[in-house]
Parts: C-alpha cells; structure tokens; sequence
C-alpha cells in the first residue's frame, strides 16, 4: 500500500504526494483512498509543513476516477460500496480539512474521483493537457451527496448539473472559464509554476496562511459566527512570526518565520 501514494518532503517546507500506479493511469482503488487519508491526517497535524502538493505520478494523469476493476469486487452491493465510499470520504474529509494550504498540480485527466479530489483543494493549477469531467451517467453510476459538496461550491449548481447530465469532458481553458482551476500553463511549464506558486505562499506567515485557510472554509457554513470565533481573528497579536514580521518590515529585511 505504502508504494501506491508517495510522500517527498521538501527542504523549504512543503510536502508534494503523489498518486502512483502509472500501470493504471493513476485509478483510484481503494488501497490508495486508504493511504491518502492516512497521509493527510498526519499531514495536517504536522506543524512543520507550510503547504501540501498533490498531484498525479508522472505526467500523463491526475487521476482518471475510481479503477473500474474493483467495481465487481468491492463495490458491487450496496453494503460493499458503503464500506468503501466511507473510505473514501475520509480521504476526501482529510484533503479537505487539512490544516495547510493545498495545491492540485493537474496534468492530463482529471475525472470523476479524481475532480472530486482535486475541488477539495485550496488551489488547482492546470496544464494545457488536463481534461476534466465525471460522466458517471455513461455507465449509470450516482454520485452521492458528499462528493457533489465540492464541485458545487467551485462552479454552483447549474454548471455541476451541466457536467453530470450532459457527462461533458471539459478542456483546460473552459475549466479556467469556469472557475474550476485557478490558472493554466503549458505542460512544460507547470512543475515551474506551482512552484513559483509555492514560492509567493511560504513567503508568508504559515500561521496567517492556515488561518484565513481556516477562515474561508468557515463562512461556507451559514451559521452566525459565534464571538469566539471573532475573538480568534486576533489570536495572530500573540504569536511569535507577527512580532518577526513587523520587525523585518521595520528593518527592510526578510521575515524569518517559524509558525510560532
């Protein structure tokens, strides 16, 4: 299982994971879910990582969905595929609610679980090869609740409606019209963008960085803010990197942050 999703630490602070079963176009079983959701829980909980780059082995593919091979095996009944999507969501539930910022690194096809997976994360940059879609209805699959929450909240209701029901495989430009990625670049040229990307993020303060992540994500929920929560925008006065921060702008120098 270990070999099937890789972990690189990076010297600067960022971890890149990757899906890796190239003889599969990077398909997604449920080994992989299993490990993705062991990876990011321990990820998050890490307080030396400054940011998360997940992205599909090799340059081929994101990820083209769930691996269809296991469609007779794991997921045949109802009750095998509530086993198995449970699985799943907790990967989803872990990508999601990572505590640092996340960026889908996006070649080739992007479809089904994998544009599920990829909508969870903070920012999506695309190369000019990535294609995306979920035309699940072409073999009568439903995609349950869970999994629609975000691609939903990238494109709104009428645009996933039009992915699903009309099972469109969309190319990179229209995905960038759609709001779906963040930008998009030649396929040469994006391993040099994310980091670029990346350069401009651990630039900044990784406790300001997973708070306004923790801040967006909050007002997706309806419910008033309560004080304590308001109270928490100001917790950034005590910290360690503020006092840095102010003191290097001061001296006309680089902060040297330490997510204290």
């Amino acid at each position: 299982m270990s070999e099937i999703v890789t972990l690189s630490r990076h010297a600067d602070g960022y971890v890149t994971v990757a899906i890796d079963r190239p003889e599969r176009m990077n398909a997604l079983n449920l080994d992989v879910w299993q490990r993705l959701g062991d990876l990011f829980l321990d990820l998050s909980a890490d307080g030396c990582v400054r940011a998360v780059v997940l992205r599909g082995a090799g340059d081929k593919a994101f990820a083209p969905g769930a691996d269809i091979e296991e469609f007779d095996t794991v997921r045949a009944t109802a009750a095998q595929a509530r086993i198995y999507d449970d699985v799943m969501r907790r990967a989803f539930n872990a990508v999601y609610e990572c505590a640092h910022p996340t960026i889908a690194m996006i070649h080739g096809a992007c479809v089904g679980g994998g544009l599920e997976l990829a909508a969870l994360c903070d920012l999506r940059l695309a190369g000019r090869s990535a294609r995306f879609g979920v035309p699940i209805n072409r073999i009568s699959v439903v995609m349950g609740y869970p999994e629609l929450i975000g691609l939903k909240r990238l494109i709104g209701p009428a645009r996933t409606l039009e992915v699903l029901l009309e099972a469109q495989i969309l190319d990179a430009e229209k995905a960038l019209a759609w709001g779906l990625v963040n930008r998009v670049v030649e396929d040469v040229a994006l391993e040099d963008e994310v980091k670029a990307c990346l350069k401009r993020m651990l630039g900044g303060a990784p406790l300001a960085n997973r708070w306004h992540k923790k801040f967006v994500r909050r007002l997706d929920d309806p419910s008033p803010i309560s004080q304590e929560e308001m109270d928490e925008c100001y917790e950034f006065l005590a910290t360690k990197d503020y006092a840095e921060g102010v003191n290097a702008f001061k001296s006309r120098r680089k902060p040297d942050f330490k997510g204290e």
